[in-house]
């Protein structure tokens, strides 16, 4: 009489294991990477809506402070600002400007009525995050900044050099 013993080895049970980890581990790092990525590609195209709009209002103000000497267009650029940006527009002066932002006087605060004005109404902020314009009239530029930020930079122009 042969004694059969059929069935899986302790062994081969173990290999299965080990190799059944490796391709877990594989998986879940390369899942976070994607979810990282995914997140900085949501952040800039938030950053690069905001920023084509506010690009047009920089335009609209330049047209309000009309032509001049310096001293007439610094003038009317008050004016003109609080009548583009904040009543036209509803963006409010920015309170609490963080250390990174050189000139808090050009800042101003995205606010909920401005995003549903600007159909940007599937913008999703989280807690104690904003989105802050800084609009230059002169050269014609907008920085766009995040205040939650992403790996320590908070700019769209930071985070656009990002891979």
């Amino acid at each position: 009489m042969k004694n059969k013993v059929e069935g899986v080895t302790l062994v081969a049970l173990t290999i299965t294991v080990v190799v059944l980890i490796i391709i877990a581990g594989i998986s879940f790092y390369s899942g976070r990477e994607t979810i990282q990525k995914a997140k900085l590609e949501e952040l800039k195209t938030n950053m690069l809506l905001i920023q084509a709009k506010a690009r047009e209002y920089v335009e609209e103000v330049n047209f309000k402070m009309g032509i001049g000497t310096e001293e007439q267009k610094n003038e009317r650029k008050v004016t003109a600002r609080q009548e583009v940006y904040e009543q036209q527009q509803g963006l409010q002066k920015a309170s609490n400007v963080p250390d990174y932002i050189t000139d808090a006087d050009s800042c101003y605060e995205l606010t909920q009525e401005t995003q549903e004005k600007w159909g940007l109404t599937k913008m999703e902020l989280g807690k104690d995050e904003r989105y802050l314009i800084q609009f230059d009239e002169t050269n014609i530029r907008v920085e766009i900044y995040n205040t939650k930020g992403y790996d320590g930079r908070y700019s769209l122009t930071e985070i656009d050099g990002l891979e």
